[in-house]
């Protein structure tokens, strides 16, 4: 793994946004400031690792800037993707982290990302307990919703779907990493790409 790190930046400037997500977690003040020195601010470049596949997860990673993706490599070298995550987001293996198992998937750079390192285990801390019970509801209805964005709509709903409602996939993802996501080729959502832009012609 590569990373370069800008050091320990605690300025009020780099972690304003850290706190914010957390605050609205119902973390208060004063435990946040009471770790402020164990959040760690760090660049990655395009491809680089911040968690192996089959490696312990000892933190999560807020996203400053950049996107995070996280991917299954087969023995063969076949890659299927699991998730993206962009700015203002929190990546991390929930599974992983609530059966202390090793990851069943790589969190990497998808381009150049700027993060804050958290470690996971300040929410197993009795002051931390909000902050966990709202990650976890926040989990469960994302992942109802995810299901329901698979199975209730066809593939060009589900793309339709991310246009209005999650655009910054649309303007930051490739017709390959966006057909993984929706369940389908990239010649097929490049047609689908086609039929819509042929009715907005017509």
């Amino acid at each position: 793994m590569k990373n370069k790190t800008k050091g320990e930046d605690t300025s009020n400037t780099a972690f304003t946004a850290v706190f914010d997500f957390f605050r609205e977690l119902n973390v208060d003040n004063d435990t946040l400031n009471s770790v402020r020195s164990q959040f760690k601010r760090m660049t990655f470049s395009a491809a680089d690792v911040l968690l192996g596949q089959g490696d312990e997860q000892r933190y999560g990673y807020f996203i400053l800037s950049g996107i995070l993706s996280a991917s299954y490599y087969s023995d063969v070298g076949d890659e299927r993707s699991k998730e993206y995550y962009f700015s203002g987001e929190f990546s991390f293996l929930y599974a992983a982290w609530l059966t202390n198992t090793p990851a069943n998937y790589q969190i990497e750079a998808l381009n150049n990302a700027e993060v804050v390192r958290i470690p996971l285990s300040l929410l197993n801390l009795p002051q931390w307990q909000c902050a966990k019970v709202e990650l976890l509801q926040q989990q469960l209805l994302y992942k109802e919703a995810k299901e329901a964005f698979l199975l209730l709509n066809n593939p060009e709903e589900r793309y339709l779907h991310l246009c209005q409602h999650s655009p910054q996939w649309i303007n930051n993802l490739n017709n390959i990493q966006l057909a993984a996501y929706i369940g389908i080729s990239p010649i097929s959502l490049s047609r689908i790409k086609a039929r819509m832009k042929t009715r907005l012609l017509t």
